[in-house]
């Protein structure tokens, strides 16, 4: 019996999703409407995304410049410097994160997770003049990093692949080798991870 009403439901959910995806090319870039978040067959993450957040960003005017689906309260700027897998676009649904692309690029690796509360700031105000900013510089994340909750990441760092970065954590330096755990104001490198342990492949 469940079979056959999964059978009969799944056309509607199928045209549902459609009509979902219609929306979504209307109000953002298509390119971002793809990867696991948005199953053509199954009502994921990414089509909720696109009904929860197209009204506040696109009449509401909160974050209307991002060509993808961000809440009310995340806060990115300058969306056209920030590049990253859209299999991860879960990293911009955390409440209270800021992605400040201002005159410098964030890169995102393939399987990277942001907790909530993060900052990524590729530009400092000047401390002569807080009303300007500093040179921008980028951040570089490489694949598979962890950036716990309420840490902050400032211009020039480049973490490489598979860096937990501990919550409340201020990132001023980079560890570009990667495979590590850093914690601390400033951060420094608390612990190595081996290659092998506990790592989750990136497709």
């Amino acid at each position: 019996m469940k079979q056959a009403l999964r059978k009969i439901r799944r056309p509607f959910v199928w045209l549902f999703i459609k009509l979902v995806y219609g929306l979504g090319c209307l109000c953002y870039e298509k390119k971002y409407l793809t990867g696991r978040h948005f199953n053509r067959w199954h009502f994921t993450d990414g089509w909720r995304w696109i009904l929860r957040c197209w009204f506040g960003q696109k009449i509401m005017g909160r974050n209307r410049h991002v060509p993808w689906p961000v809440p009310p309260y995340v806060a990115i700027t300058c969306p056209w410097n920030i590049l990253f897998d859209p299999d991860d676009m879960q990293n911009f649904h955390c409440v209270g994160s800021y992605f400040q692309g201002v005159d410098g690029k964030i890169f995102l690796g393939k399987g990277c997770f942001i907790a909530p509360g993060t900052g990524l700031i590729t530009s400092n105000h000047d401390p002569v003049n807080a009303e300007n900013h500093l040179p921008g510089k980028d951040i570089v994340l490489g694949e598979g990093c962890w950036v716990g909750m309420n840490a902050v990441i400032l211009p020039g760092v480049t973490l490489g692949p598979h860096t937990s970065v501990g919550a409340g954590a201020v990132v001023t330096k980079s560890f570009p080798e990667g495979y590590c755990i850093v914690a601390g104001i400033p951060a420094k490198k608390i612990k190595e991870v081996p290659h092998e342990a506990g790592v989750r492949e990136i497709e």
